[in-house]
């Protein structure tokens, strides 16, 4: 019986076989439905210097590919670099993505901080001819010439660089090599296993096994200003690029994927947001802002002023937001010195602490919302600061002389007349003044000033208060200068009850 039963066993073991074998071709329909490990490919087209404001754009794409449900995310470079700072937020939102796989595609260039974005990827695919590396950083000194950042720049760099290559599996010298050109890296490979590396002298004298390591070529040798530079068949051969491709289709085949690409471009909001964070734009912001908000605090009361003054600095806020550069710090700022300036204005006498804490908090509110760092720590970051600083005072000489033109002749400007209170003609001065001698049985002392008549300022002229003629009090605007309390002036001219006084010298 123990003999027999392994014998009784084979028929059923042939039938379980042949199920088997059956059931094969049911599972085929469904390989079918998928023949690739990828069921959602988008294509991010990367152009053009990388900053802050198209680190924000990537930010916004990498949602879009997210929202719909993308597997497989490339992001299509072609990019000269651009600010390193920017360059490795870019890198570290590639290499963060958990929902696809993230892939480079150069089919042209990735140079500088280009180069630096693409190792953030899982993967990297390159036209055979281009471009890939010299990342060595540089920044343009106080004559407007590029120069090579010093050393503990470089140090840094390096550190950052050599990590981000392996995390992502990557010859951490040759990534070093783009950013130091003080590098002597070897491909080495090892006696026994046949392995092949890409080392420096010292990371090859810390291996464990040194001696079984030996050197086959120099990749890369000093010099006083080449950094590396690869093409993407060097690139392959190297290790710091995955496999070529000669265009779009023959990357899908790499990639064994069949599906359509759905390109992912910029938005209106992501050009709008360009065009918002322009120099001249911004600057023509400013300009405009500070020239609606001194017409609303020459005529006070929710006006088209006040309307026109907060729609240009909520536009210039709302696209540093987008931008990445400004926070909520920058607007409580901002807000606090029209607050400042306000009571200047409208509540404490004179020009003093008020007035020139305002404006101070302005300025610091719009240069902070234009930078991505609080304090300068570099050439690069001084350089942004000083762009900064003069598209502020640029935009404020502006305002100063446009403040002046607007203050002579507000009134005669066919729009903003209207915002003005106009002078009454003489027939209409003198049936005021009549109507005052009847009611009151005098005349106010209105009508007894003349051209040349002295006072003092009653209170602060800015441009226009109240001024003292002989015990007499008087609604008086000055030709634009300010006027503190006390201060003598002297009546120019007379309209009806319009008068027009300057600040006597001496």
């Amino acid at each position: 019986m123990t003999r027999a039963a392994p014998r009784q066993l084979v028929p059923l073991l042939l039938l379980l076989l042949a199920l088997a074998l059956l059931a094969d071709p049911l599972q085929l329909p469904a390989q079918e439905a998928r023949p690739n490990g990828f069921q959602q490919g988008v294509l991010i087209r990367f152009e053009g210097p990388i900053f802050s404001l198209t680190e924000q754009v990537l930010v916004r794409q990498l949602e879009r590919a997210r929202e719909m449900g993308a597997d497989l995310v490339v992001i299509e470079i072609d990019s000269p670099g651009g600010e390193v700072e920017a360059s490795f937020h870019c890198a570290e939102l590639l290499e963060g993505v958990n929902f696809a796989t993230t892939v480079a595609w150069v089919p042209k260039m990735a140079l500088s901080g280009a180069a630096i974005m693409a190792l953030g990827c899982d993967q990297i695919v390159m036209h055979p001819q281009a471009r890939l590396g010299d990342a060595g950083p540089i920044y343009a000194n106080d004559y407007g010439m590029f120069e090579h950042a010093p050393e503990k720049v470089r140090t840094d760099l390096s550190t950052r660089i050599r990590s981000l290559a392996e995390r992502n599996g990557r010859p951490a010298a040759l990534a070093q090599a783009m950013v130091d050109n003080t590098l002597e890296v070897f491909r080495v490979k090892h006696a026994d296993s046949g392995d092949e590396r890409f080392l420096t002298d010292n990371e090859l004298q810390a291996m464990p096994d040194a001696a079984q390591w030996v050197k086959q070529e120099q990749v890369f040798k000093p010099n006083d200003k080449d950094f590396l530079e690869v093409t993407g068949q060097q690139a392959v051969s190297m290790s710091l690029a995955d496999m070529n491709a000669e265009d779009r289709r023959q990357l899908a085949d790499q990639l064994d994927y069949s599906g359509s690409w759905q390109e992912l471009r910029r938005t209106w909001v992501d050009t709008t947001v360009f065009i918002l964070n322009a120099p001249l734009v911004t600057g023509l912001l400013f300009l405009v802002g500070m020239i609606a908000l001194f017409v609303e605090f020459s005529a006070p009361g929710i006006s088209i002023g006040g309307l026109i003054s907060a729609l240009s600095f909520t536009l210039f806020f709302w696209s540093r937001f987008l931008g990445g550069t400004a926070g909520w710090l920058e607007v409580v700022l901002f807000l606090m010195g029209i607050l400042f300036l306000m009571m200047e204005f409208f509540v404490i006498p004179g020009f003093g602490v008020a007035g020139l804490s305002g404006i101070l908090l302005i300025i610091a509110a719009l240069v902070m919302a234009s930078q991505t760092f609080l304090l300068p720590g570099n050439a690069a970051e001084w350089q942004t600061t000083r762009r900064s600083f003069y598209v502020v005072f640029g935009a404020g000489a502006g305002f100063m002389a446009l403040a002046i033109v607007l203050t002579r002749y507000l009134g005669g400007i066919p729009i903003l007349s209207r915002l003005t209170l106009t002078p009454p003609t003489a027939s209409e001065s003198d049936l005021h003044v009549a109507g005052l001698t009847a009611d009151h049985g005098q005349v106010t002392g209105l009508a007894a000033i003349e051209v040349g008549a002295k006072g003092a300022a009653e209170t602060p002229l800015r441009p226009s208060g109240k001024a003292l003629f002989d015990g007499e009090l008087i609604d008086v605007i000055t030709e634009g200068d300010f006027v503190d309390v006390g201060e003598p002036v002297q009546v120019r001219l007379v309209e009806g009850n319009r008068i027009v006084v300057r600040k006597l010298q001496g």
